[in-house]
């Protein structure tokens, strides 16, 4: 475990009962995201390559238009 992730739990362990619970509910749910968001991405990379290739081709032909956020 890293110094910073101990003094973490160190002072998560002054809090209470109900906040410590609070706080590692919140972690375990943050990790479980993080890791579907990693599961999602993984999975798109095939998809996302294409769509990528797809777009650089299009630019090369003049087919795209530089965004102007003035005009948004």
């Amino acid at each position: 475990m890293t110094k910073l992730l101990d003094k973490a739990f160190e002072e998560a362990s002054k809090l209470s009962e109900l906040d410590q619970n609070a706080l590692a509910k919140w972690v375990l749910d943050e990790l479980d995201s993080e890791r579907a968001w990693l599961k999602t991405f993984g999975e798109s990379e095939d998809v996302l390559e294409k769509l990528a290739d797809e777009a650089l081709t299009e630019k090369r032909k003049g087919k795209t238009t530089s965004l102007d956020i003035n005009r948004l």
